[in-house]
């Protein structure tokens, strides 16, 4: 490594390092410095969040555009667009299956959904920024005002591959429920363990508790806080080593090499878990888009029935 640039974040871990990024590394990049593991040429760099658009015009990365998950989610589900929108959403934001795409969230868990689309829709480079906006801020890095940023001159005529190129990375209600009826397949709830077991919804729109019968505990933060991963994360957000969320998941009888399908209420949690053993290169792995929201309004009969039990 040419002693000038500055070092990528390198985790002996993590199968696909490149992909999670240091603020010290996205800082050079943006400020135009040589780096290790370079992007590809056109690379993009995304602020995402939900409905965060004034907060990123008060304050974000240099050189960063804003996405907000409000387009890439639609109601009353949340969940993903339909591919042709998804498709131009992207396209319209210069974004093709050979990007390098760059996220990061003042809440990374809406980074990491927009991460679990792009994979789906088969941008190849696909990075994120360890630790997010909090972490970039607590760095003492830069930091710039003004509007939601820039599109590309001219939005990208096509995406260059089959879209989606890895729709196995996403399974509806109907692919949930075969997975559990398989030896290898596990539903895996990335929730707190109020909401795992029952003692709460989660949300403020879910009013079902409980969760999907048979389904194992991936966990996920503090209870009464869905935005909260504290059991993937170091205090400072970043992520924590490898092996400890593996043991977590073994405990569970969660392993890797089993066909897994990650959820949460309605994504956003999922989709973080879903990065992290994406990091570690674990094969058949996706998201069920629906979760709790969606499973919990086909199952009501059956909520109440285990209720009266």
């Amino acid at each position: 490594m040419h002693e000038n640039k500055v070092a990528a974040h390198f985790r002996a871990d993590l199968a696909r390092w490149r992909q999670l990024v240091a603020p010290a590394w996205l800082a050079a990049l943006t400020a135009g410095k040589a780096v290790a593991a370079p992007p590809a040429a056109g690379w993009r760099l995304f602020e995402v969040g939900c409905g965060g658009a004034a907060l990123f015009e008060r304050s974000h990365i240099p050189g960063a555009s804003y996405l907000d998950t409000g387009e890439f989610e639609s109601g009353p589900l949340w969940n993903k667009v339909d591919d042709d929108v998804l498709s131009s959403l992207l396209l319209s934001h210069g974004v093709r299956h050979d990007t390098t795409v760059i996220l990061y969230g003042r809440n990374n868990l809406a980074a990491a959904r927009l991460a679990h689309l792009l994979l789906y829709a088969g941008v190849a480079d696909v990075r994120l920024l360890d630790g997010g906006f909090a972490l970039w801020q607590a760095g003492g890095h830069p930091c710039a005002g003004g509007p939601c940023g820039r599109r590309p001159e001219r939005a990208v005529a096509g995406f260059a591959i089959a879209f989606p190129a890895h729709p196995a990375y996403l399974i509806g209600t109907g692919q949930a429920r075969a997975l559990l009826t398989r030896p290898d397949g596990a539903l895996v709830s990335i929730r707190s363990e109020a909401e795992f077991l029952g003692k709460v919804s989660g949300y403020s729109y879910i009013a079902a508790r409980g969760d999907i019968p048979g389904a194992r505990w991936g966990r996920a933060g503090v209870d009464g806080d869905v935005n909260s991963m504290s059991a993937y994360h170091l205090a400072d957000g970043r992520m924590k080593p490898a092996a400890g969320i593996v043991e977590q998941w073994r405990e569970q009888g969660i392993t890797q090499g089993m066909r897994l399908g990650f959820y949460c209420g309605t994504g956003w949690r999922a989709s973080m878990a879903f990065f992290y053993a994406w990091l570690m290169d674990w094969p058949h792995i996706s998201v069920y888009d629906g979760g709790w929201l969606e499973w919990s309004g086909g199952c009501r009969a059956l909520l109440e029935t285990r209720r009266a039990d």
